[in-house]
């Protein structure tokens, strides 16, 4: 069984524990006047703890965003890339906010919101370190996050490199900037964290394997949810709070054709 069919596999599984007492999250948020939201916060500068050990990041900060926009308590939840689905199928989250690039194999278990954001899967390496090709990247070891879309894609393209995967993007960039993975597989937003304590031998984008846009994960059926929150992004991506907080963290506007 390949990867893309183990994944497959395994959200297929994980969606017949979804019970129909989540059907409907948007009457469980209205009657606690809480909505439980997922983010990341090992996945900067999307999400992380600052030197108060405070969440922040842009996801962070979009998801506070939303919900004081909708008038409702923020409880913060926090998850790695592997358990996001599980985070919703379960229960435990109303909302996973989490840089969540849309794939169809989650598209089979969950529903997505419209994107709010974008991220490229690059390899990225010292200056010093010749790749023009994948046909470069065989045999050598290559540092990703396991179960995120750069793991997916990178394992489908990359196919020969050794692959050394981590829980989270956090544990990702130590082992980068501490040289035991000479390259990495993930995105620009990693390699810039990376570079900002490594500054005397930083990595350069190498290759772009795809460029994703990222939604809001929601449960299967939650249309009721699935709507507010589309009408949300919309709003805030006219009026551009949305691509504020984007260029904020990441330092280059959202995709002009998104900000219509």
């Amino acid at each position: 069984m390949n990867p893309r069919q183990l994944v497959a596999g395994i959200l297929f599984i994980l969606a017949g524990t979804v019970t129909p007492a989540y059907a409907d999250s948007l009457d469980e948020i209205k009657a606690s006047k809480t909505v439980r939201i997922a983010v990341d916060l090992g996945s900067p500068p999307f999400g992380m703890t600052d030197s108060a050990m405070q969440p922040t990041g842009s996801d962070v900060e979009t998801a506070k965003l939303l919900a004081a926009d909708l008038g409702y308590t923020l409880d913060l939840q926090q998850v790695t890339s592997p358990n996001r689905v599980p985070f919703l199928l379960t229960g435990k989250a109303h909302l996973v906010v989490a840089s969540f690039s849309i794939t169809e194999e989650r598209k089979q278990v969950i529903d997505f919101s419209d994107p709010y954001g974008v991220i490229q899967v690059v390899i990225a390496a010292p200056k010093n370190v010749a790749i023009s090709s994948l046909k470069d990247v065989v045999g050598k070891r290559l540092g990703t996050t396991r179960g995120s879309t750069n793991d997916k894609e990178t394992t489908t393209q990359a196919q020969g490199a050794e692959i050394v995967r981590y829980d989270d993007d956090a544990t990702l960039i130590t082992a980068l900037i501490s040289g035991q993975v000479p390259i990495m597989a993930s995105s620009p937003q990693v390699m810039a964290a990376v570079n900002a304590r490594r500054p005397d031998d930083p990595f350069v984008v190498k290759l772009v394997l795809k460029t994703n846009p990222y939604a809001i994960g929601i449960r299967k059926d939650d249309e009721a949810l699935r709507k507010v929150v589309n009408e949300w992004i919309h709003t805030n991506l006219r009026n551009g709070k949305l691509n504020a907080i984007y260029k904020k963290y990441n330092g280059v506007d959202l995709p002009e054709d998104m900000l219509k």
